[in-house]
């Protein structure tokens, strides 16, 4: 383990993905189950995504989910990767932040993003349209109002007036700029685009106004990380998600995820080739040596106090096995864990 590695947290972000032939009660009990192996091996935090409409994710409600997280957990934190705020009203948001927080003290997180409906008619369920994500500065600024008591209502958030639950800002085009306006811990991702990421956190950093809520920057990198015995299983890890990203770019759906044979045992168009292939690329994978070395550099590049990792796959024991060999790679564990 390097110098860089051991100063930084290691955290879980999981979208609950759906598997072939598997039910989404399945995924989200995988989710569960995963966070329990998160808390074994001495993982940060562990935080859920809120997705809707979507076949292949499963995870929906995000507040639920970390509840359900949370109550099978001890230690670890607990949060959202993220709530997307404009698809709710504030004070709601408050006040499930602030239930989740009464119950389990001390473990919660809030990570709020700014994106509305992955499509026209889910935005159209929603009651939202692309425009809504323009007003994130002020949504976010009614959500920590509520926390503080400040709303000019008159109305006061119960349980969550008084408490202080960490927000962080998932930054996705201008969010990391909102995150230094707000003075708030941002989240950047994904690490496919080490160019765009690097201006997104110089841009945060430059901008940054500290707040009540964080004195200082502080900076986590989100992306897909997948460690095996050999490069060639870790690239296998990748594939179903590439797979399944390269098909809703191709027909408008995002399906469950295949077993890695089955995908490479497909037929695809050029279009569909160039996508999956793209999909494959700009990760961190390799062998412990290899994602230890390129971790390195990341961290260092970034100056990241924190990497929140997002994998999914179809083989749920070779991604329980990615997650402990990256155990080993960052020094977290029982003995190892960051404070």
């Amino acid at each position: 383990m390097t110098s860089a590695l051991a100063t930084t947290r290691f955290s879980v972000l999981d979208r609950s993905r759906i598997r072939a032939g598997r039910t989404a009660g399945r995924a989200l009990r995988d989710t569960v189950e995963l966070a329990r192996e998160a808390e074994r091996l001495g993982y940060h935090r562990f935080w859920v995504a809120e997705h809707h409409g979507v076949p292949g994710v499963a995870g929906s409600a995000p507040t639920v989910l970390a509840a359900a997280v949370a109550g099978a957990t001890d230690r670890i934190r607990v949060g959202t990767g993220g709530v997307m705020l404009p698809n709710h009203r504030p004070l709601v948001v408050a006040e499930q932040f602030g239930v989740l927080e009464s119950l389990f003290p001390g473990r919660i997180d809030m990570g709020l993003g700014r994106s509305v409906g992955f499509t026209d008619g889910v935005r159209r369920a929603l009651g939202r349209d692309k425009d809504d994500a323009e007003d994130f500065d002020a949504q976010l600024a009614e959500l920590l109002g509520w926390f503080r008591g400040t709303s000019p209502t008159g109305v006061h958030a119960r349980p969550a007036e008084g408490l202080t639950v960490p927000p962080f800002v998932l930054a996705m085009g201008e969010g990391a700029a909102v995150a230094a306006r707000a003075g708030l811990p941002v989240v950047v991702g994904d690490l496919r685009d080490r160019d765009r990421m690097r201006r997104a956190v110089d841009r945060y950093r430059a901008g940054f106004r500290p707040s009540e809520w964080s004195r200082e920057p502080y900076v986590v990198v989100s992306g897909t990380v997948a460690v095996a015995a050999t490069p060639e299983a870790a690239r296998r890890l990748l594939v179903p998600e590439a797979w399944s990203m390269a098909h809703a770019r191709t027909h408008g759906s995002f399906p469950p995820l295949p077993p890695a044979e089955e995908v490479e045992s497909r037929t695809m168009t050029v279009k569909e080739r160039d996508l999956y292939e793209a999909g494959l690329a700009g990760h961190v994978a390799g062998t412990e040596e290899q994602v230890a070395d390129e971790l390195e550099t990341l961290v260092k590049e970034t100056g990241a106090q924190e990497v929140l990792v997002t994998t999914s796959t179809y083989d749920r024991a070779a991604l329980f096995d990615s997650y402990r060999r990256l155990a080993r790679v960052t020094g977290t564990g029982p003995l190892g864990a960051p404070a």
